[in-house]
């Protein structure tokens, strides 16, 4: 069975999953993570390692709305998947959701040999909301110095809070996410700083200046997504700083298409990249004379 029809499957019982508790942000409580991994497989060596960081515009979703998504996940890439439940905007403006999701990559790193995890194998994995804080999380690793990261996987992510591309415009009323609600989200994250030179890269990853020593990327965004351009544009900037880069962009595609229509030829196309580009990532050896 290959990986696009793996993500049709309804749950099975080739995939365990707890839940547990991992140490906050130094000023934040503790965060709920629920660890995902193939049955049978505590014990028996150390498999990659993904933080799943799930969407909803920084002001919905849970651990429990992307479980569907996470199961398939863990099996088509032989995995340990963490998913994250950070806090959500307005409650919790920025920096409370990144913050969240670094601490919860920090506790895996710490934690690997427990949890059955390969250090040398970690890798982000968000979608819109969740590809934006994935995006957040890999610069505030590569500036704190830890942990090490192989990949970052991110599908449609929200990372310009300016909203002044031209399929930010273009894409109103149309889809689950279109220019107001991109404007909602943000606003709740960010207050009265949304917008403003006020804004931190970590809150909104196409502010950052420098983009280079990030870890290999994937994005891929439709054509009638309002991430379109800022999707094509962020991975043209890490291209040009030095970062590897697969980026796919959708003909008819909409915001979260393969969400919506899971059974769609489209969709299926899609998922089964992805999770191509992620075995490629995690599970093909290093070539002679590299490094993970």
């Amino acid at each position: 069975m290959n990986r696009a029809a793996l993500a049709a499957q309804p749950p099975n019982d080739r995939v365990e999953y707890e839940g547990l508790t991992a140490p906050g942000p130094a000023d934040g409580p503790d965060v709920a993570v629920r660890i995902y991994r193939p049955v049978g497989s505590k014990g028996a060596g150390l498999l990659p390692g993904i933080l799943y960081i799930h969407g909803g515009g920084m002001i919905t979703g849970s651990i429990q709305t992307d479980h569907r998504q996470v199961l398939p996940l863990v099996e088509a890439v032989n995995a340990v998947v963490v998913s994250v439940e950070y806090r959500l905007a307005p409650e919790h403006p920025h920096p409370a959701p990144v913050e969240d999701c670094y601490a919860a990559l920090l506790w895996m790193s710490d934690e690997a040999s427990v949890l059955g995890i390969d250090p040398g194998r970690l890798a982000l994995y968000g979608g819109s909301a969740g590809g934006g804080l994935a995006a957040g999380v890999a610069l505030l690793a590569r500036d704190r110095g830890t942990p090490r990261l192989v990949f970052q996987m991110l599908p449609y992510p929200m990372l310009d809070d300016r909203n002044i591309t031209p399929s930010s415009h273009e894409i109103t009323g149309i889809g689950i996410w279109d220019r107001a609600a991109n404007l909602q989200g943000w606003q709740a994250l960010l207050g009265d700083r949304a917008g403003t030179d006020q804004v931190s890269p970590y809150a909104a990853p196409a502010r950052t200046n420098d983009l280079s020593g990030l870890p290999p990327a994937y994005l891929d965004v439709g054509e009638l997504d309002l991430f379109r351009d800022e999707s094509i544009t962020y991975a043209n900037r890490l291209m040009q700083a030095g970062v590897p880069v697969e980026l796919h962009v959708y003909p008819g595609g909409i915001h979260a298409g393969e969400l919506l229509a899971p059974d769609a030829e489209l969709s299926t196309r899609i998922t089964d990249y992805r999770m191509n580009a992620l075995d490629r990532a995690l599970n093909t050896p290093p070539s002679p004379g590299t490094h993970r």
